[in-house]
């Protein structure tokens, strides 16, 4: 079974919606301390060399989890097609994500990132539903003033290139959790082949620009290593399964809903574990940040639920029309 119905929730002792919502919301937390760790990371080690090794250690638990399986199931090109494309979109986040955090706090790379809550919907107009209302615009825009506090805390300037890297990977990411949503919707995939199939793609993107690097890596010390493995095992491994397993068992909005909460534990352990500082500038920022993902948020999936339903009516009606009367008969 997989690791984190084991660790997390049994069946049986949680309703299906409660153990989707709590495997989330670890995901969430989970997420919002890898910051920390890759900022971490990146001190000790190149951004490629961390990459590489996050994603081959990533693969080989994938590896040992499939031959853990009592019973192998076989892999469909359709699982193979998207996890392969997810792979590349996953890489693009995470390389942009990492070299952010490298050059910006840790809090404020979850932050910003959290702007993927209010660009996501964005990039799901696509999918033909009616335009979002001006309010959702205005929690937007509510989430741009945010970002300028927090990256001009200490007085105006240019973008640093870590938060402009940041506001990039929640461009990127927003694609990629929309491609994630598209790519799964109503197909049967296995979580377990998706991953795996994303960890390999990932090793080997960032197996050229490591090499150069692996004695470095290899000399590497415990405290390093360590850190790499949590960023392996835990916010790729476990994140990645968890993250498409729950999407396939509630809705975008909700699950965008418990994955916003990122950017709390972000700064928590930035703060806490990381001796990082807010401004009051920054701290009002932060509070903007949250407040406005929120906002966007609850707006779009209010302004979800109300189109279903009207989508609903429009087809009940018309199903009405053109049901065929039914034929009088005589006594």
């Amino acid at each position: 079974m997989i690791v984190f119905n084991l660790l997390v929730v049994q069946r049986g002792h949680m309703p299906v919606a409660r153990r989707t919502d709590a495997v989330l919301f670890l995901v969430a937390v989970v997420w919002g301390s890898s910051y920390l760790a890759a900022k971490t990371a990146t001190a000790a080690l190149p951004v490629t060399s961390v990459l590489f090794a996050r994603y081959a250690i990533s693969a080989l638990a994938c590896a040992a989890l499939l031959a853990s399986r009592r019973r192998a199931r076989r892999w469909t090109r359709a699982e193979v097609r998207a996890g392969s494309l997810l792979g590349v979109t996953q890489a693009a986040v995470l390389v942009l994500e990492t070299y952010g955090v490298a050059h910006t706090s840790a809090a404020n790379a979850g932050l910003i990132i959290s702007l993927t809550i209010v660009l996501t919907p964005l990039l799901d107009r696509t999918a033909g539903s009616r335009r979002l209302p001006r309010t959702f615009f205005l929690a937007a825009g509510l989430c741009v003033l945010a970002v300028g506090l927090l990256t001009s805390s200490t007085g105006l300037h240019a973008l640093r290139l870590g938060d402009a890297l940041m506001l990039a990977a929640a461009v990127v990411r927003a694609g990629h959790v929309a491609l994630v949503g598209r790519l799964t919707a109503r197909r049967p995939m296995d979580p377990l082949h998706l991953t795996t199939a994303q960890t390999v793609v990932g090793s080997a993107l960032f197996l050229a620009p490591a090499l150069v690097h692996l004695p470095d890596l290899a000399h590497s010390s415990a405290t390093t290593w360590s850190q790499l493995i949590y960023l392996a095992l835990f916010c790729s491994v476990f994140a990645f399964l968890a993250q498409t397993w729950a999407v396939q068992r509630t809705s975008a909005s909700r699950a965008s809903l418990l994955l916003g909460t990122e950017p709390i534990w972000a700064v928590a352990v930035g703060i806490t574990l990381g001796g990082e500082r807010l401004t009051v500038w920054a701290s009002l920022g932060a509070v903007l940040m949250i407040a406005g993902t929120y906002w966007g948020q609850s707006i779009e999936r209010t302004h979800r639920t109300t189109t279903a339903e009207a989508v609903e009516a429009v087809e009940t009606v018309e199903e009405d029309r053109t049901r065929p009367a039914p034929t009088p008969t005589g006594v």
